[in-house]
């Protein structure tokens, strides 16, 4: 009973937020979504933490990086399999009841986001990576990075692919994920020689 009311209030508040838009918000939703379109600002990232940092240090907090990725998408992966929560676009009630599908439908099951929980992942622990760069706070990029991951997330269920609780559980394992690899890479660069660190 508890579960089911629970799914039918994220339907509402999916519905509702889907619901919301005006002239030029579909586009830029459409644009937040497409993972592509982000691939030159990874690299930036990735140039500048080598920038910022002795190399040793920048590529030990860029392969935690990798690993947040890689943790985030096999394990969202293993979650709509094994949950097999179909996504909105694919319920009959939902689009029966005004669901806005901005992109292809994608694969059957969404709970939960892998592209909250990558967005969040990086998010955090990429500004993990450049905190362990001391000469400067990174405040600008904070704010931005975790603006850029909202929005992410935030797109998913504005284009139809995600219920709002998809989003917010893909939003929490991105940030748990994101701050043990963070972690991580600070004790292995803490266990780095003095004059490496």
């Amino acid at each position: 009973m508890f579960w089911q009311q629970l799914h039918e209030t994220d339907q509402q508040v999916t519905l509702f937020l889907n619901s919301l838009h005006c002239g030029f918000s579909d586009s830029v939703m459409i644009f937040f979504s497409k993972i592509p379109v982000w691939i030159p600002m990874y690299v930036l990232i990735a140039v500048f933490l080598f920038i910022r940092m002795d190399w040793k240090k920048a590529l030990i907090a860029l392969a935690s990086i990798a690993l947040t990725f890689l943790l985030c998408d096999q394990i969202a992966n293993l979650f709509k399999d094994g949950i097999a929560r179909l996504r909105p676009c694919h319920n009959d009630f939902m689009v029966s009841e005004g669901l806005r599908i901005l992109e292809g439908t994608g694969g059957m099951y969404g709970f939960y986001s892998g592209h909250a929980a990558n967005s969040f992942g990086f998010a955090v622990s990429s500004s993990m990576a450049f905190r362990n760069d001391r000469r400067l706070k990174y405040r600008g990029y904070m704010a931005w990075i975790f603006f850029w991951a909202a929005m992410v997330s935030i797109s998913r269920i504005f284009v139809g692919k995600h219920y709002a609780g998809d989003v917010l559980v893909g939003a929490i394992m991105g940030t748990l994920l994101g701050l043990a690899c963070g972690y991580l890479a600070r004790l292995v660069i803490a266990k780095l020689p003095q004059r490496d660190r």
